[in-house]
C-alpha cells in the first residue's frame, strides 16, 4: 500500500543523525508519497543543479546520507506492495522500516531468513550500507534481495533482478548496497520463506575459550555471536538455531532484567560514570562482565536476531577473511591492555558467508565483524585509529556506514570489483547527482 498524496516539500531543516556525529542542512526536503512523486522530485534536482541523497533512521555513523541539497524523506513511502506466497517474496516500499516489516511478515507467517541486531532502520537505508546480522550459511540483509526498483539521475525507473538482462543483473549486483551512488531506491523484493521458531543460547565464557573453539562455534552453529568486555578476559556467547518449539520467550521478569535493566538503564549509568571518571572502567567491566547469566529462550526470528538498543554510542566495524579473526582480536586485546585507553563499550564479533554483492565486505570472501563502539560524547578517535591500524593489517573492509578513514585507492585494494562499481556509477550517474563527500572520498571523483 503507498500513500498517494501529493508531493510534501519545504525548505530544508537541520538535519542529525542518530549518534549526533552528523549533520548537514540540506536546501529543501522532499516527502514523496509514490514511485512517480519520487521520480519528479529527482528530475527537479537535476534541472536545478542540485544534488540528491535519501535519509532514513539516519543509523549511519558516516556522512554517506548528508547533502547541502535536496534531502529526500521516504517517510509515505511504506508499507508491502505484494506477498508472492509462488516465488516467496515480498517486495516493499523502500521507506518501511524493518520492524514494521518484519511484525508485518510474521503476521503472514513469513519471516526473512537473516536480520541484523536492531530493526529501526528502513529497508532502503539498511540494504544500501550492508547491514547484517551473523550466520554460518546466511548472510546480509542485502543478500536477500531479488529484485529493486532504481530511480536513476535523469529520473527514470530502473527495475534489476538477478534474472534480468545482462545490464539489468549487472546493476543488481551493485544495487543491492548502492551506498546511495547509483540512485534512489522506490522499492525492495526480498526472499522470505515459511516463519520457523529461533532458540537462543546465551553463555558467559572466558576469552581465551572462545579464541580456541571459534572456528567449531561457527561451524556448530547457525547464529554465532560474541561480546568480548575491554580490561577482563570475560565473554558473552549467543547462539541462534531453528527450533521445532515449543515456543518459549524469555519471562517477563528476566528478559527486562537482561534487556532493559542490564543491557540498557544499567548501561546507560555505567557509561556516564565511564566518561566522567574513566578511570573506574576497567573495575566496572569486571563487574559488568560478570552480571550476565547463561539463559535459553525460543521465539518468532525478529524477538531473537534483534534487541532494544537505547545508550547511544559511535561505532567502528571491519569485516576481515574468516581466519584472520583470532589473530586480530589477540592484537586488539594486547593493544588495548597496553594502553592508556577506557573502554565501557564491549567489542562485537559477528560472521557471514561470502557472498556476490559487488561492495559487500563478505564479497567473494567468508568475513568475520570486529565492531568497536564508544558511549557518545566521549572521545573515540584514539581507540579507533589503533584498532583501525590493526584491521587494516589484515585486508579489513570496513562497515560502510560506520566510521571509518579509508579512501577509494584503499578499496581499490580490498575489492576486487571495485572498478566495475565505479564505471556503472560513471554509466548511470556521470553528473554525480548522487554524490556527496562521503561518496568523492570512498569511491573517486
Amino acid at each position: 500500500m503507498t500513500g498517494t498524496s501529493r508531493t510534501s516539500t519545504r525548505a530544508g531543516n537541520a538535519w542529525r543523525n542518530w549518534a549526533g556525529t552528523v549533520s548537514a542542512r540540506p536546501l529543501r526536503e522532499v516527502f514523496p508519497a509514490s514511485t512517480g512523486e519520487l521520480a519528479d522530485a529527482v528530475r527537479r534536482a537535476a534541472e536545478d543543479g542540485l544534488r540528491v541523497k535519501t535519509v532514513g533512521t539516519g543509523h549511519s555513523f558516516t556522512s554517506i546520507a548528508a547533502t547541502d541539497g535536496v534531502l529526500i524523506r521516504p517517510d509515505l513511502l511504506t508499507g508491502i506492495r505484494e506477498i508472492d506466497r509462488t516465488a516467496m517474496t515480498v517486495t516493499v516500499e523502500a521507506g518501511t522500516p524493518l520492524k514494521r516489516l518484519n511484525a508485518a511478515l510474521a503476521r503472514e507467517d513469513l519471516s526473512l531468513t537473516n536480520m541484523g541486531d536492531i530493526m529501526e532502520q528502513t529497508v532502503a537505508g539498511a540494504t544500501s550500507t550492508g547491514t547484517h546480522g551473523t550466520g554460518r550459511d546466511s548472510g546480509s540483509i542485502a543478500a536477500q534481495i531479488r529484485g529493486l526498483e532504481l530511480i536513476t539521475a535523469d529520473g527514470s525507473l530502473l527495475r534489476c533482478s538477478e534474472k534480468g538482462t545482462a545490464e539489468e543483473r549487472e546493476v543488481f549486483a551493485a544495487a543491492r548496497i548502492g551506498l546511495g551512488a547509483l540512485g534512489v531506491i522506490s522499492a525492495i523484493t526480498f526472499a522470505v520463506e515459511p516463519l520457523f521458531l529461533l532458540s537462543a543460547r546465551e553463555e558467559p565464557m572466558p576469552f581465551d575459550r572462545v579464541m580456541a573453539e571459534f572456528d567449531q562455534l561457527h561451524a556448530e552453529n547457525e547464529h554465532f555471536e560474541f561480546y568480548w568486555f575491554p580490561h577482563t578476559g570475560n565473554c558473552n556467547t549467543k547462539r541462534n538455531n531453528r527450533s521445532t518449539g515449543p515456543l518459549a520467550p524469555p519471562g517477563s521478569v528476566s528478559g527486562w532484567i537482561e534487556d532493559e535493566l542490564l543491557s540498557n538503564g544499567l548501561f546507560q549509568v555505567v557509561n556516564s560514570v565511564g566518561r566522567a571518571v574513566p578511570a573506574s572502567i576497567p573495575a566496572i567491566a569486571r563487574l559488568s562482565s560478570r552480571a550476565l547469566s547463561a539463559r535459553t529462550y525460543t521465539d518468532i526470528p525478529y524477538r531473537v536476531f534483534t534487541s532494544p538498543r537505547r545508550v547511544r554510542f559511535v561505532e567502528m566495524e571491519y569485516a576481515l577473511p574468516r581466519e584472520a579473526a583470532v589473530g586480530a582480536l589477540r592484537e586488539l586485546k594486547t593493544m588495548i591492555e597496553r594502553s592508556p585507553l577506557r573502554i565501557s563499550f564491549p567489542v562485537e564479533v559477528r560472521t557471514a558467508p561470502a557472498d556476490d554483492i559487488t561492495l559487500s565486505t563478505a564479497s567473494g570472501r567468508e568475513s568475520a565483524y570486529i565492531a568497536v563502539h564508544m558511549y557518545k560524547g566521549t572521545p573515540y578517535r584514539s581507540y579507533f585509529t589503533a584498532v583501525e591500524r590493526i584491521m587494516t593489517a589484515h585486508e579489513g573492509r570496513p562497515h560502510w556506514g560506520k566510521v571509518h578513514t579509508r579512501d577509494a585507492e584503499y578499496f581499490d585494494r580490498v575489492y576486487p570489483r571495485f572498478g566495475e562499481f565505479t564505471a556503472l556509477r560513471d554509466r548511470l550517474d556521470p553528473d554525480r547527482v548522487f554524490g556527496n563527500d562521503y561518496l568523492r572520498r570512498v569511491l573517486g571523483a
